[in-house]
């Protein structure tokens, strides 16, 4: 090839390679990880907007199925209808977790689970666990968490809100919280606890 013609290309191609026009294909489309792949709405879908009066109608349902010895109805009327961003629903879900026998717990998480919308429901109900031990407690009103202090002895101890005051109802709900993740996490797998941190949705 004469030394004129390679120059004469190598300068068509970085002339090109410089200007907007040599880009004819849309790389995006071809990334999976794209928004043009996907609909972006579906990042965040509309947040349930529940009012007052409804968390109140729903707990007293919730009580009655209690009440009823319908504990399963119970739980999943409170998973169906999840209250974010107040403490109210993890109040009733953490009364109706502690109604709730031991040896009931497995299976009832297994029927949850395999039933039609079961995983998002059982992710809903780790989002109320861990918001019951950030409470502290087993969602009484007007109660302050456990404080956790350091010894002289290089150890720690948890005290209540007052010296010498047992703490006793909080240790149970506390109990009853971690048993239930445990199950929780044999039933939906560890993938629970990754959707529930990273959802945007708060209980």
């Amino acid at each position: 090839m004469h030394p004129d013609t390679a120059m004469s290309i190598i300068q068509q191609h970085t002339s090109a390679s410089l200007s907007d026009s040599w880009r004819t294909i849309n790389i995006d489309a071809l990334t999976e990880d794209s928004s043009v792949n996907f609909d972006t709405s579906t990042l965040h879908p509309p947040q349930p907007e529940i009012s007052e009066a409804e968390v109140r109608q729903l707990a007293g349902q919730v009580r009655q199925l209690l009440r009823g010895g319908d504990a399963e109805g119970a739980l999943r009327g409170c998973l169906e209808t999840p209250v974010y961003n107040g403490t109210d629903g993890a109040k009733t879900i953490i009364e109706v977790l502690q109604s709730i026998k031991a040896s009931d717990m497995s299976p009832l998480l297994r029927g949850i689970y395999e039933s039609p919308g079961g995983s998002e429901s059982l992710d809903v109900l780790m989002k109320y666990i861990y918001k019951g031990m950030a409470l502290g407690h087993g969602g009484g009103a007007g109660r302050t968490p456990s404080k956790v202090t350091p010894q002289s002895t290089g150890g720690f101890s948890q005290i209540g809100g007052r010296p010498g005051v047992s703490n006793e109802p909080a240790t149970a709900a506390m109990s009853v919280l971690l048993s239930w993740h445990e199950k929780l996490v044999d039933v939906a797998g560890l993938g629970c606890i990754g959707r529930t941190m990273t959802d945007w949705r708060r209980v």
